[in-house]
């Protein structure tokens, strides 16, 4: 089995509604997913505020470079047309593997891997509140590999500051 965290982010049309698509397109492999909240860009900060979700993921037959591909898709499938001028720009929607989980002999294992394609876990996810809290909500016992408890690091310095401004709106997906 492997279980992976994805991140999705949209801040330029009906982001609720690319939000709930993607969603949507995980299908049975969506074992949960946070509230959305909205957020100020990260970045680059002239652009629309953010609409993010954090979700859990699981599949037999998918491994860490599989989860990417389906991020990819989810992307393409929302419109995403990426700027190389704007490394953080605005878009239709992103979606980040923040963090995959293989079977193990003694239970789940994180997968490690510093890779051009896939890094993981993300390589920013420890600074990002925008990823921190909506998985706060949804696992307050979750650990980053390499980086310890999310509940620690959204009290870390380069993250606290950012924390008030993570406003949750509610349900994305309900029933």
């Amino acid at each position: 089995m492997s279980r992976a965290v994805l991140a999705l982010g949209a801040n330029l049309g009906d982001r609720e509604a690319t939000l709930r698509t993607a969603l949507r397109r995980l299908g049975d492999r969506l074992v949960a997913v946070s509230d959305g909240y909205q957020t100020p860009p990260w970045g680059d900060p002239d652009q629309p505020a953010y609409l993010n979700a954090v979700a859990v993921v699981a599949d037999d037959a998918v491994e860490a470079d599989g989860w990417l591909a389906l991020a990819h898709e989810l992307e393409a499938a929302g419109g995403r047309v990426r700027d190389p001028a704007r490394r953080y720009g605005p878009r239709t929607l992103d979606v980040d593997v923040i963090a995959v989980w293989r079977d193990g002999p003694a239970g789940p294992e994180p997968v490690l891997q510093d890779d051009p394609v896939l890094t993981l876990p993300h390589p920013r996810a420890h600074l990002r509140a925008f990823v921190l809290v909506p998985w706060a909500q949804l696992e307050p016992a979750a650990e980053l590999p390499g980086h310890g408890p999310i509940t620690a690091l959204l009290r870390t310095e380069p993250v606290a500051p950012d924390v008030p401004a993570v406003t949750r709106l509610g349900p994305l997906l309900t029933g």
